[in-house]
């Protein structure tokens, strides 16, 4: 068995799909049907047909990503999908052979699996993550033991970390997502249990309400009391509970938080949780729009990004981060 990386499109848009129909999928929906193709040579004459105009460089690469998919990848296999809408990664193993079926507009080249976890990119060693950073739609993942760790990870059990080394020279990352995977990981050691929560406080500070923390220990159910207005008497009012265990969340502390938003009389709730949600509470979500948002590892990550030039020196000391500009490559 192998384990391979297959992404869902460039931002992401078609994971949703991808995860709720239990595919994995490629982009490159102008080509046709690929099940009638015995070779890579077929591909690589039908690919020029389709795009007669890139160079051979392109055509070697994206070629050989798409016979990958087709072909290369066994029933069984591993799939890692690293998620753009959520700072985690979903692990799947392969039930069936390539199809080409019209699954939504965006979804045609497909492999079934079985979606076994989605776990959150914190509980990933850093080479790993590494590994999974590749620019590239479809390659096998084969460094530092990566099949057996991700196997430990889906198990429940820590991974034994490979050495923490950059990928080869020819490799390239995303330096953008792996700065963040570095700030995930430090967040994660430094702001454990009510330090959390202390964090989301001094978000919810900076963006100009009234914030009340609960003291360390039980809660009540209510981590931050927070509303508008100078001495926050006015709209809106929000009760905020987080969660700073690496588990996703399940429906069960939605519900119990809107008992709470009832019992305070806050008109909105705000659910942070560090491990993100399972599918059963990211639907509830949608059905509460009006009155909760969810937050996960990266729109907590996305918050601090936009307020941290409010926060004060004690909690940037705790915290330092430095804005950089990167040149932004192509894929």
């Amino acid at each position: 068995m192998s384990l391979w990386l297959v992404r869902a499109g460039k931002h992401g848009e078609q994971e949703q799909g991808a995860l709720e129909n239990n595919v994995i999928t490629i982009g490159w929906n102008e080509l046709p049907d690929l099940s009638g193709l015995n070779s890579r040579a077929q591909l690589l004459e039908l690919y020029r047909k389709v795009h007669p105009n890139a160079t051979k460089p392109q055509a070697t690469n994206e070629v050989g990503q798409v016979w990958r998919f087709a072909h290369e990848i066994q029933r069984d296999d591993l799939v890692a999908l690293p998620l753009k809408m959520r700072k985690a990664i979903a692990i799947g193993r392969v039930r069936g052979g390539y199809e080409y079926r019209l699954l939504t507009s965006n979804i045609k080249h497909i492999r079934l699996v079985e979606w076994l976890a989605t776990i959150p990119r914190s509980s990933f060693d850093q080479d790993l993550l590494y590994s999974l950073g590749a620019f590239m739609t479809v390659c096998r993942i084969e460094r530092h033991d990566a099949e057996n760790r991700v196997k430990t990870i889906l198990a429940g059990g820590t991974a034994v970390s490979g050495d923490d080394m950059p990928p080869a020279p020819a490799t390239r990352v995303d330096v953008a997502t792996y700065a963040e995977d570095e700030i995930v990981k430090h967040i994660e050691a430094k702001f454990k249990g009510h330090d959390l929560a202390r964090l989301v406080g001094a978000i919810l500070y900076a963006q100009g309400h009234v914030t009340r923390e609960s003291s360390r220990g039980p809660d009540g159910g209510v981590d931050i009391l927070a509303a508008a207005g100078t001495l926050g008497f006015d709209d809106p009012k929000i009760c905020v509970q987080v969660k700073s265990s690496s588990s996703p969340v399940d429906f069960k502390v939605l519900r119990e938080l809107q008992g709470v938003m009832s019992k305070v009389r806050a008109q909105q709730g705000l659910l942070v949780a560090w491990g993100g949600f399972t599918n059963s509470c990211l639907q509830e979500g949608k059905d509460a729009f009006f009155s909760i948002r969810l937050w996960d590892q990266g729109d907590l990550l996305a918050q601090i990004f936009r307020y941290y030039e409010h926060f004060d020196d004690e909690l940037k000391a705790e915290l330092p981060l430095k804005r950089i500009w990167a040149l932004v490559s192509e894929e």
